[in-house]
């Protein structure tokens, strides 16, 4: 009933929420995507996007959509693999942020282990900008990582923006510095919270630094200051600073996968992670571990 090629550009779409960049992904054009949409949402007799001319939002039938296309096409790879009777092998050096130290990535993990019991699943969690650098120089085989929106670099897994986050009860005061609970350089959130408050012209100090997600999440618990985080991956026990803070706005961010150098050992197991992590890349800021 629901046509696999179809269902990938459903995905695409409900990861990035937008159609342009969908077909950036995909490597298609901006009207196929549109029809994919469209030819799957008249199969199923449901809406399943809301849009404008300046937004794509998800509907109640496109969130159900969700998990039902993920089971299908994760269906179908493993019967074709399965047919296909060839067997992924080599070790895959795989590097993530520490933004997904809380999030559904291990089990996409666990499933790909699973899939491919062969491979020699090698991970490694660091800082993006740190990630980055090691991938240049030939230490990894596949990052997913935060990049700065205008970095051309990576294959696109969701699109966000970045807030403010702190204790729900902390209070800034307008006359004294911001306390800011940061990563240490060269962390993406660092660099961009700086800049936004440089530009406002705001006095800032550094309460804590930390290159451990969870250390910066127990500092903020604590109240000791805020900190800039994407707003699909706000942590248990924080929330957004209201705007009556007078925060700057930080802007936006690509959470992407970017290829190493291809070792023939490690590309099809890098292809097929990367394949993985694209289809079921909303699990990673929807439904998060509490």
């Amino acid at each position: 009933m629901y046509d696999p090629s179809q269902l990938r550009t459903f995905l695409a779409v409900a990861q990035t929420l937008s159609f342009t960049q969908a077909a950036r992904r995909l490597g298609v054009r901006q009207s196929t995507v549109s029809q994919h949409v469209r030819r799957l949402e008249d199969a199923a007799g449901r809406q399943f996007f809301s849009r404008d001319t300046h937004s794509v939002e998800l509907t109640e039938d496109g969130e159900a959509m969700l998990g039902f296309a993920r089971r299908i096409l994760e269906v179908q790879d493993q019967a074709t693999a399965f047919f296909a009777g060839t067997r992924l092998r080599g070790r895959l050096r795989f590097g993530a942020s520490e933004d997904f130290v809380l999030t559904r990535l291990p089990e996409i993990l666990e499933g790909f282990r699973s899939d491919h019991p062969e491979v020699d699943l090698e991970l490694t969690v660091e800082l993006s900008g740190t990630l980055h650098e090691r991938l240049a120089a030939g230490h990894l085989d596949l990052v997913l990582a935060k990049r700065r929106p205008e970095d051309p670099v990576g294959q696109l897994v969701w699109h966000d923006h970045l807030v403010w986050i702190g204790a729900p009860r902390l209070r800034l005061d307008p006359d004294r510095p911001v306390p800011l609970i940061v990563y240490p350089p060269p962390g993406i959130t660092r660099a961009l919270a700086l800049e936004a408050l440089e530009l406002q012209g705001r006095s800032w100090r550094i309460a804590c630094t930390s290159g451990s997600l969870n250390g910066l999440i127990a500092a903020a618990r604590a109240g000791l200051g805020v900190m800039a985080h994407s707003r699909g991956l706000v942590p248990p026990g924080l929330a957004r600073v209201p705007e009556r803070a007078g925060l700057p706005t930080l802007g936006e961010v690509d959470f992407v996968l970017v290829h190493g150098r291809r070792r023939p050992s490690a590309q099809g197991a890098a292809d097929a992670l990367a394949a993985v992590i694209l289809a079921g890349g909303d699990r990673l800021h929807r439904g998060r571990r509490g």
